[in-house]
């Protein structure tokens, strides 16, 4: 008996053992030998978009990257996410392209050979374009498990983590894969997907460190999607928790191309005068106002200091050629992009500190400032990574000062470039009196690095302002740079979801109710005579619903376009092939797919993508429908009261116009009445854009998902076009 108690405890400590070593298998440990000390960089790329039809992409990643980076010599290479492009030549069907994949591995290895750099030091991770169409992981079209760079290298999970000890300094990276497990076609796949296990990993990984009670320590992290395009999990924790729970300092994305802007940033904080509101948008880059309260004369070890973290979108290959060097220095963390679209770079120059008080600075800033909670020696130099082609002759700091609304040189100072055996990379430094540039304005004073080799060739790093106590600079969001980074769009559907179908039902409801429980006449004289001495708000409110009085007196209509409400609602939109492979038939519902299997087995997809799909049909598509019919029956009934106007007067009292438009109004046909009624043209303009418009979505979503509207989605095609149709033919005449 204790023989095989004995046994079964050996077999437990053995599977303890195992599975141990299986969860820290994605974890690295690299000691950064050579100088400068306590500096180290790394280098980011995102949304490579490799496409058949674009070879130009790959040719010239393969012929800028390896170059740059043999000349930046960083730690660690991420590329996160759209490695490939997987579109069709028109960009409607978004499938798997193996020739794509092929090529991206041999750029890929060609870039590591030309770099000089060893493989184990690039990760590269999924976007939802290495997805798609994606039926499992492992499965015949994920071809991020055959020709990646993390495949060739073995290493497996969603998650993956290297931490960089250099000088006393641990530097904690940790790259994390969120693409959804089950890999839709696009466009309905548009969101990461974490789940609560992913997340507990994660949050493994992180915390690796922090019990071996070490300070100098730093934790960033990378990712493909930003967080305002990562859905929540089942439990309803986010990313966004898990981020301000270990504090990092900064989350490194991709995902939005700079079509977007180029202040895709954006700073969380567990400030707690934050409201219930920040769940679904923040207004600011800033979560809170800038520097309100972030000041602490309470120095204590005990002394909390904020939870916070910075999240930066660093924008995409496919155009704009982009690449983002990080550097985290003696704790700060800095980066510069860079624009490879005009061709190669043959200086780099990115300062270290002090920091950009616009994107750099954090609240804790201000605390450590007072504090000295970091080594006053970080403080007392100014220096700048410089990396170059050629050799470096001199290397010139300038201080600007912008109080008197022009850039006056305060400062103009040489570096030098500091001595180190087996140096990884020039770091240049100059002592400064760092105390006084201290000033309540987070942007009096700026600077600008000039670096010229010795071919007289002169760079120059972006002028920007700095804030040596600390202080942030406030930027405001453009309004598309605000919609993609300041609204959190998976938890905002279903509020925008119901918020228009709430509309659109009191368009329909709450008219018919009053014509039929009311024993008010609503008719264009009441409208006309209740718009005289008005303004013009009420007016147009009071348009607004008779417009919809008379629609609702089409019973036909009106019962057509409350029946095709409640079936948006409740019922399937359309379906179609949603996996690269055929056999499986997915129905898409506004809550996500429904999926069924050849062999007859179904199952949920809860995806907030399908907001591409729902949110466009309503409020362009079926709102404009409700109301171009609303505004058709009440023409036709305008048109009829002044026609009866008219004609009731006896021939002789006509006035010449009357005459003219009484022969207009009998004429027979479309046409005749056209002539006359210049308001209907206007209308009948306004259907045809409805008509292009949902007939262009329709075209999309067909082409994507490879459906034939007949049978797949006639009901969501055709509803539309044939209820304003059958208006038009039922409003030409009175």
């Amino acid at each position: 008996m204790e023989t095989c108690e004995i046994k079964d405890m050996g077999l437990f400590l053995l599977l303890l053992f195992f599975s141990s070593s299986l969860c820290l298998a994605h974890r690295s440990v690299i000691d950064v030998e050579g100088g400068p000390e306590s500096v180290v960089w790394v280098v980011q790329l995102s949304d490579l978009h490799f496409s058949v039809h674009n070879p130009e992409r790959a040719s010239e990643f393969k012929k800028l990257v390896g170059p740059a980076l043999s000349m930046i010599n960083p730690s660690l290479v991420f590329i996160t996410g759209d490695l490939t492009d997987g579109k069709s030549k028109d960009l409607l069907t978004m499938t798997q392209n193996e020739q794509e994949w092929i090529e991206y591995s041999n750029v890929m290895t060609d870039v590591v050979e030309s770099s000089g750099l060893p493989m184990k030091i690039f990760y590269d991770l999924r976007g939802n374009h290495d997805n798609f169409g994606v039926s499992e992981a492992g499965g015949m079209y994920d071809y991020f498990q055959k020709y990646s760079i993390n495949a060739a290298l073995g290493r497996a999970g969603n998650v993956y983590s290297v931490t960089l000890q250099s000088s006393g300094w641990k530097h904690l990276f940790v790259a994390i894969d969120i693409t959804s497990n089950i890999g839709l076609r696009g466009p309905t796949n548009l969101f990461g997907h974490p789940t609560d296990q992913l997340l507990e990993t994660i949050d493994s990984e992180l915390s690796q460190w922090d019990s071996k009670s070490t300070k100098l320590l730093t934790k960033t992290s990378f990712g493909h999607f930003p967080l305002s395009f990562s859905a929540v999990t089942e439990s309803g924790r986010s990313l966004k928790d898990l981020f301000l729970k270990h504090s990092i300092s900064a989350y490194l994305c991709g995902h939005l191309h700079t079509k977007f802007g180029k202040n895709l940033k954006r700073h969380y904080s567990s400030d707690n005068s934050h409201s219930s509101s920040e769940k679904y948008f923040q207004f600011n880059i800033h979560s809170s106002p800038p520097n309100r309260g972030t000041r602490s004369e309470n120095c204590s070890e005990k002394s909390k200091t904020p939870k916070e973290f910075w999240e930066w979108e660093m924008g995409d290959w496919r155009k704009s050629r982009a690449m983002r060097v990080v550097a985290i220095d003696a704790g700060h963390i800095s980066f510069v992009d860079l624009d490879l679209v005009s061709g190669p770079r043959k200086t780099i120059i990115l300062p270290t500190f002090p920091l950009d008080s616009r994107f750099m600075q954090r609240m804790s800033s201000p605390n450590e400032y007072a504090c000295e909670s970091l080594s006053a020696s970080s403080y007392d130099t100014i220096r700048a990574l410089v990396f170059s082609v050629s050799k470096i002759s001199s290397v010139l700091v300038k201080i600007f000062d912008s109080r008197s609304g022009s850039f006056d040189l305060v400062l103009a100072q040489a570096m030098k470039k500091q001595e180190t055996n087996n140096s990884r990379g020039d770091l240049y430094t100059t002592p400064w009196n760092w105390k006084a540039f201290s000033d309540p304005s987070p942007n009096r004073f700026w600077m600008q690095v000039e670096a010229t080799d010795i071919s007289g060739r002169s760079s120059f790093s972006q002028l920007r302002p700095f804030s040596i106590n600390g202080l942030t600079t406030k930027v405001d969001w453009k309004w598309k740079e605000f919609l993609v980074m300041g609204c959190h769009m998976a938890s905002l559907y279903h509020p925008i979801f119901y918020s228009i179908l709430l509309s659109l039902l009191s368009l329909l409801v709450i008219p018919k109710v009053l014509l039929l429980s009311s024993r008010k006449n609503y008719k264009y004289k009441n409208f006309s005579s209740y718009s005289n001495g008005r303004s013009i708000c009420r007016r147009i409110v009071a348009g607004a619903f008779w417009m919809l009085m008379e629609l609702s007196r089409m019973t036909v209509v009106w019962c057509c376009l409350l029946l095709y409400v409640v079936y948006l609602t409740f019922f399937h939109w359309l379906s179609g092939h949603i996996f690269t492979e055929t056999g499986t038939v997915g129905y898409m519902t506004r809550k996500g797919w429904i999926l069924k299997s050849s062999t007859g087995q179904q199952s949920f997809v809860d995806v907030p993508e399908v907001m591409v799909l729902v949110l466009p049909h309503l409020c362009f598509v079926l709102l404009p429908t409700i109301l171009i019919m609303a505004a058709l029956a009440a023409e036709k009934a305008a048109f009829h009261d002044y026609y009866i106007s008219v004609t009731a007067k006896k021939e002789d009292d006509l006035s010449e116009g009357s005459e003219k438009f009484a022969k207009c109004a009998t004429s027979n046909g479309l046409l005749g009445f056209c002539r006359g009624r210049w308001i209907r043209k206007i209308l009948l303009a306004v259907c045809l854009a409805i008509f292009w418009t949902h007939s262009t979505g329709c075209w999309i979503i067909l082409k994507a998902y490879d459906a034939n509207p007949v049978f797949y989605s006639p009901v969501y095609c055709f509803t539309v076009p044939v209820l304003l149709i059958y208006v038009i033919y039922s409003t030409t005449g009175f």
